[in-house]
């Protein structure tokens, strides 16, 4: 009977562990580039860790959002942070997840040699267009241009090639790309002028016909429903990594350069470039889901409201 006992205590001894491990723990997943900056900092300074004592926090850096959600799906992230369009298209196939926050709204573009591409209508189906995916909120706002100016949002479908931010940029200086839709420091870097004549072709804003959030922020319903107080105690380091980058900009600037290989005195000025803003409000949104579902990149047949965290 004793040793029944301890053997008892023992078992419950080892899933309790297991369960506090657990609970102690949370997976984030980010992409490349600098409208991740909030989140680099937030690992950086340790705020979710200062919050949480004794929690155990991973990060992962994934190429595109088919990467995040798989991870998701497997259970290997809690929250990742990407284009509204891909999280819409994952929402709209069943993803167990929701928007739970804003990150960045950036300079986004295509950039091109304007000598031999000078604007949209330039570009011809059947070039190669580097961006992170099919889907991805690259493709989305270029299906929007394209609807506008040639009244077919799929013209340059078949032109895509699915790239890693840090890739696009190497592909369009080698020539082996005609174009790239990127996002800062590589927008920056590629139409600076040590880097020959390339231009932005097409801004974001014109893409989609305003300002609209560029990345945003989701957490899979297990997460959120698991572990609500980790979440809360989550999106406030948030707020405080974008309270850091606003209050202590050179500090912020100088662990962002040891990321980037960039001057501390170069991501300052990339930071402080027109249109670049860190918050947690999601603008957007509704446009880009009515889009999405006239262009049959979704079902319209979610609730697409409720895909929504109210914090």
């Amino acid at each position: 009977m004793a040793k029944k006992f301890i053997l008892l205590i023992l078992l419950a001894t080892a899933v309790l562990s297991v369960s506090c491990s657990k609970e102690a723990s949370i997976t984030i997943a980010e992409q490349y580039g600098l409208a991740y900056a909030p989140l680099q900092i937030m690992k950086a300074k340790g705020f979710l860790e200062k919050a949480v004592p004794g929690l155990t926090v991973n990060w992962v850096k994934l190429g595109n959002t088919a990467a995040i959600r798989e991870a998701v799906l497997a259970g290997d992230v809690d929250a990742g942070f990407m284009g509204i369009p891909p999280f819409l298209i994952g929402y709209d196939k069943g993803m167990e997840w929701q928007l739970v926050t804003g990150l960045s709204i950036c300079p986004v573009g295509l950039v091109a040699d304007p000598n031999k591409i000078p604007d949209l209508s330039a570009l011809e189906p059947g070039q190669r267009i580097a961006l992170p995916q099919p889907g991805s909120i690259q493709h989305i706002l270029l299906s929007m241009a394209s609807e506008r100016e040639f009244g077919n949002a799929a013209r340059f479908d078949s032109s895509l090639v699915t790239m890693k931010h840090p890739d696009g940029e190497t592909a369009l200086f080698s020539g082996s790309v005609d174009a790239h839709f990127t996002s800062p420091p590589y927008i920056f870097d590629e139409t600076s002028g040590n880097n020959g004549a390339f231009e932005i072709i097409l801004t974001g804003e014109e893409a989609f016909g305003g300002e609209f959030t560029f990345i945003a922020g989701m957490a899979s319903n297990a997460f959120i429903e698991e572990k609500p107080e980790l979440l809360n105690a989550y999106l406030s380091a948030l707020d405080e990594s974008i309270a850091f980058l606003s209050t202590n900009a050179a500090e912020a600037a100088e662990i962002l350069s040891k990321l980037y290989d960039i001057p501390a005195d170069t991501v300052l000025a990339y930071l402080s470039e027109p249109g670049f803003l860190f918050t947690t409000e999601v603008k957007g949104y509704e446009r880009f889901v009515a889009f999405m579902i006239e262009q049959g990149y979704l079902s319209g047949g979610s609730s697409y409201e409720e895909a929504v965290y109210q914090r």
